[in-house]
């Protein structure tokens, strides 16, 4: 009896010991890995910029980062300034109610809260279906569309979206981005960036 216990506190020592190594190891490497993650997203996030932005800039957008917050929902806006002036606004937004889950959105917005482009910057949803939010074909549906407009939906949900053949899904949870955006465009606009 006294062999099997001297077993077992060994076999849980290895254990216990193979577990906190491995902890180590594990944090070792998310501590070299997680500042260049950030900067490869700042950096995708900034050239994303220039694709989206609905008018003519000549400042970086991705250093004038404002916060706003609109009760529990928080917005992350990039204003695009032309010598001084505002001329559009790029917000940051995500969906959770893609197919594959999250999707991440910057949209460009023109003063007049027209969406006036768009990218997805980060998906899950099925190769070669749910990656057709991006392309032109689909983007002629949204581009110039104000999303407070009722027609700002997919055919299926009553509006005037054609959405992506197979991709339902994908369509409505882009459209609930920018939906989200436009809420964060408006508290913006609406000059008072704390509640």
């Amino acid at each position: 009896m006294a062999r099997k216990n001297k077993e077992m506190t060994r076999l849980i020592k290895v254990i216990l010991t193979v577990a906190v190594v491995s902890g180590l190891v594990l944090s070792f490497i998310h501590l070299l890995t997680e500042k260049p993650i950030q900067e490869a997203q700042n950096k995708l996030i900034s050239e994303s910029m220039k694709e989206v932005v609905a008018a003519e800039f000549n400042n970086e957008p991705f250093k004038e980062k404002i916060i706003v917050k609109r009760g529990k929902a928080k917005y992350t806006i990039y204003p695009a300034r032309q010598d001084g002036y505002v001329t559009s606004l790029i917000m940051k937004t995500h969906s959770n109610k893609g197919y594959g889950g999250r999707l991440d959105v910057l949209v460009g917005f023109s003063l007049d809260g027209a969406v006036g482009n768009y990218k997805v910057i980060k998906h899950q949803e099925t190769p070669g279906l749910g990656s057709k939010v991006n392309d032109e074909s689909f983007k002629k549906n949204i581009i110039g569309k104000k999303p407070n407009e009722e027609s700002f939906k997919v055919r299926q949900d009553g509006g005037e979206i054609d959405a992506i053949t197979g991709a339902t899904i994908t369509s409505r949870a882009l459209i609930d981005a920018i939906q989200r955006a436009y809420q964060g465009y408006l508290k913006f606009n609406a000059g008072n960036d704390n509640e």
